[in-house]
């Protein structure tokens, strides 16, 4: 499997500033589409359309940022050419590769003018030229001012630690709890909804892990559950960043379901939790 996206800057007379676009792919198949002159992420991909407004505005944030870099950029690669005029582009290119034997391998690429500037060698973390007018960008991003390099290696191999939001919205006599996870990486991921810590319920709805245009994932279980006395409903989340997996439990007082984000609290043996607190526990409990 793959995750690729595409920046693109382009740089052209009918234009005071550079018209800037990003797009996202899964297996070749896009998924995002974002251009300067809307200034909103979008769905490509129908199955993206399920996520909620929040992820949508995270990820007009995140194009912003990366739309005055690419901005920057084009007109740098313009210098490094002596070009003064004309329509010209600079685009970068990075992603992620699952093998089959289960092995990743991460890349980053730069293109000026539809032709390779600069690569990031992900053996050494450092970067090549790839012409002439690159070499002063590599020698300034390879510096030890810069570490360009290294934090394109935290960002593109660092395992990041799942964030958690749980709610519920009553419909009757049944009860709809939701188990939104996001930020992680890499992408496996284990969510489940137990009743009692110990009963396994099966979800509402199919579980599918989504990507974020940050190279981070995100995933929601929902469960519909009939509400009995003194019986508690959690949510478990199990992922390779975590020493200990972490658990949001929801007890019985259904009444008021308020949203929140997970913390991760210790408790002693013994100990009672309250209500709408997450705690973590070990793997091997």
């Amino acid at each position: 499997h793959s995750l690729q996206y595409y920046h693109t800057a382009v740089l052209s007379p009918d234009y005071e500033l550079p018209q800037y676009t990003s797009v996202g792919y899964v297996d070749r198949i896009q998924i995002t589409r974002y251009s300067s002159d809307t200034g909103q992420t979008v769905p490509v991909a129908h199955w993206m359309e399920r996520l909620k407004p929040e992820y949508w505005e995270e990820e007009t944030q995140n194009n912003k940022q990366a739309q005055e870099v690419s901005r920057r950029n084009v007109k740098i690669a313009m210098s490094r050419y002596s070009h003064t005029r004309g329509l010209h582009s600079f685009q970068d290119m990075y992603g992620c590769e699952l093998r089959d034997d289960g092995s990743t391998r991460g890349y980053w690429q730069y293109g000026y003018d539809g032709k390779d500037f600069l690569t990031l060698d992900t053996e050494r973390w450092v970067y090549y030229p790839l012409t002439d007018q690159a070499q002063v960008c590599a020698q300034r991003w390879n510096g030890l001012k810069a570490r360009v390099g290294e934090r394109a290696k935290n960002y593109l191999e660092k395992d990041f630690r799942p964030e958690v939001k749980v709610s519920g919205h009553q419909s009757g006599s049944t009860m709809k709890l939701h188990c939104q996870v996001y930020g992680f990486y890499p992408g496996d991921v284990d969510v489940n909804w137990m009743k009692n810590e110990k009963d396994y319920i099966l979800p509402y709805e199919a579980k599918h892990v989504l990507p974020n245009s940050d190279g981070t994932y995100q995933t929601r279980v929902t469960v519909e559950v009939t509400p009995e006395d003194g019986a508690s409903y959690s949510c478990h989340v199990d992922h390779s960043s975590l020493n200990e997996t972490m658990i949001i439990i929801k007890y019985d007082n259904f009444s008021y379901l308020p949203d929140f984000i997970s913390g991760c609290l210790q408790r002693s043996p013994g100990e009672a939790f309250s209500a709408n607190q997450s705690v973590c526990i070990p793997r091997n409990s």
